[in-house]
C-alpha cells in the first residue's frame, strides 16, 4: 500500500474522521438500551472477537520488551477511553463531546516534547492551532452549546485525550517495528477477556425489557468492529508512518462529519461552518507540510 504517500496518508486520516465521527451517534443509540459500561464493554469485547484471528496469527511476533507498550496501546488508547467516552455522553451532548475530543492533538504535542524528544517547528505549531480554532469554531456554531452546560463528566473526556495522546507518543516510539494489524491484534487479545469478564458480571435483565434492543445492540456492534476495530488498524499503520501529531489531528477533522450526519438529518449548514471546515483542513495541511521537512530520525523515549 502507499502508507509513505502524503496523500494517502491524508485519505486514510479523512476515512478515520468518517468513522469515529459516527460514532457519537451510535453510541447514542446503543446507551437508549444498554447502560454506558455495557455499551463499553460490548464494544470492546466485539472489537476484540473481530480481531482474534489475527491475534492468534500475530501471538509469534510478541516479545517482552513490547509488552509494556501494548498493554498501553490496548488499555490506555482504547479500553479506558471507551468507558470514559460513553459516561460522559450520558450527560453531556455531542457538540461539546467533539470539542473537548480536539484536545487529543495538544497532548500528543506536549507529552511528546515533556517525555520524548519530539521535535517541532513553527510551521506544525501554526497547524495546530489552525485546527483548534477551526474545531472551536465549528462546534460553538450550534446553537445549544453553552458553557453552562460544562459539568464534570467533560473531565472525563479530557481525560481519554490525554490517555490518547500518551497511547499514540507510546505507539509511535516503542512499537514502530510493528504492523498496524500486529500493534491492534496483539493490544486487543489483553482488553478482550477483561471486557469479557467485566460484562458477565452486568445484569441484562433490564436490557431484554426493550423491545428495541437487538437495534441497539446492532448500534454497539458497528461501533465496536468499525469504530473500534477497524478504525485502530488504520490508525496504529498511519501512526507508523506519520508523525504522531499528524495522526492525532483526525481529532480536529471528526466535527466535520458530524455536521454532515446533521445534514442528512435535515439540519442546516452555515457558512460560518463551511469556513471552520476549510481553517481545520488547512490546519492539518501544514502539519503534514512539516513533515515533509524534517528529519526522520527515530524518536528515542525517555521512559
Amino acid at each position: 500500500m502507499h502508507w509513505k504517500k502524503p496523500w494517502f496518508q491524508f485519505f486514510i486520516l479523512i476515512l478515520l474522521a468518517f468513522i469515529w465521527g459516527s460514532s457519537f451517534i451510535l453510541m447514542k443509540i446503543g446507551l437508549n438500551s444498554f447502560s454506558s459500561e455495557q455499551a463499553a464493554g460490548i464494544r470492546m469485547l466485539l472489537a476484540s472477537l473481530v480481531l482474534l484471528p489475527y491475534s492468534l496469527k500475530n501471538l509469534k511476533f510478541l516479545q517482552r520488551k513490547d509488552l509494556v507498550g501494548l498493554l498501553i496501546a490496548g488499555f490506555i488508547g482504547s479500553f479506558i477511553p471507551a468507558f470514559l467516552f460513553t459516561k460522559a455522553q450520558t450527560q453531556i451532548d455531542s457538540a461539546l463531546a467533539g470539542m473537548l475530543n480536539s484536545l487529543t492533538p495538544i497532548f500528543t504535542l506536549l507529552i511528546g516534547i515533556l517525555l520524548y524528544k519530539t521535535k517541532f517547528k513553527w510551521l506544525q505549531l501554526t497547524g495546530l492551532l489552525l485546527g483548534l480554532v477551526g474545531a472551536l469554531g465549528l462546534i460553538t456554531s450550534g446553537q445549544d452549546l453553552s458553557i453552562g452546560k460544562i459539568n464534570s463528566y467533560a473531565l472525563l473526556i479530557v481525560l481519554a485525550t490525554l490517555f490518547y495522546g500518551i497511547n499514540i507518543n507510546v505507539v509511535k516510539a516503542r512499537l514502530s517495528h510493528l504492523s498496524g494489524i500486529q500493534i491492534t491484534s496483539l493490544s486487543f487479545f489483553f482488553t478482550g477477556p477483561v471486557a469479557f469478564i467485566y460484562l458477565a458480571t452486568t445484569d441484562f435483565n433490564p436490557v431484554l425489557q426493550s423491545p428495541n434492543w437487538p437495534i441497539h445492540f446492532l448500534a454497539l456492534a458497528a461501533l465496536g468492529i468499525m469504530g473500534t476495530a477497524l478504525a485502530m488498524l488504520l490508525m496504529n499503520s498511519l501512526i507508523r508512518h506519520s508523525s504522531a501529531v499528524y495522526a492525532s489531528s483526525v481529532t480536529y477533522i471528526i466535527p466535520v462529519f458530524a455536521i454532515l450526519w446533521g445534514i442528512i438529518d435535515n439540519e442546516t449548514i452555515s457558512i460560518l461552518q463551511l469556513m471552520c471546515m476549510i481553517i481545520i483542513l488547512l490546519g492539518v495541511y501544514l502539519v503534514n507540510k512539516k513533515e515533509k521537512i524534517k528529519s526522520h530520525a527515530p524518536i528515542q523515549a525517555k521512559l
